[in-house]
């Protein structure tokens, strides 16, 4: 499977805070969009980095609530690891796995086209473990 067949089923929205934003501005994005990390982008095509809530709390502890008023800048993840929507799903679990990432930025010609979990990962390699036992299940009983 390709990361493009992740896109067509959840779609290809990403949500992005500029880089000026403040981490209480984050946060709010968030909490409203139920998701764990966000692109840093200034116009949504091209990447600055990625920030999710697992930088809020790691800084928290060093800066207290005056964080809270910092860009996202000072907490993001400026070397931000990418894959094309042509990469194969294997590849980037591992990627993930090996570098613990939660959060991919797909890239299409230098411009960002999606966003691929850890669990959108998971999702499809549990559809395609469903689907070959289907297979298996109709092999063995005739019915192919």
């Amino acid at each position: 499977m390709r990361i493009a067949e992740i896109l067509r089923n959840k779609g290809a929205a990403v949500t992005t805070v500029e880089p000026q934003a403040s981490v209480r501005a984050l946060l709010t994005v968030l909490a409203e969009r139920n998701i764990g990390a966000v692109v840093v982008s200034p116009d949504g095509a091209t990447i600055t980095g990625i920030v999710s809530e697992r930088d809020v709390v790691r800084r928290l502890d060093e800066h207290g609530a005056a964080l809270l008023d910092r860009p996202v800048t000072d907490i993001m993840t400026a070397q931000v690891r990418t894959c094309g929507p042509e990469d194969h799903v294997d590849s980037l679990r591992a990627v993930m796995t090996e570098h613990r990432i939660r959060h991919m930025p797909v890239l299409e010609q230098n411009r960002l086209v999606g966003i691929v979990s850890i669990g959108d990962v998971v999702k499809s390699a549990i559809t395609e473990l469903a689907a070959e036992r289907e297979q298996l299940v109709d092999y063995l009983q005739g019915n192919y």
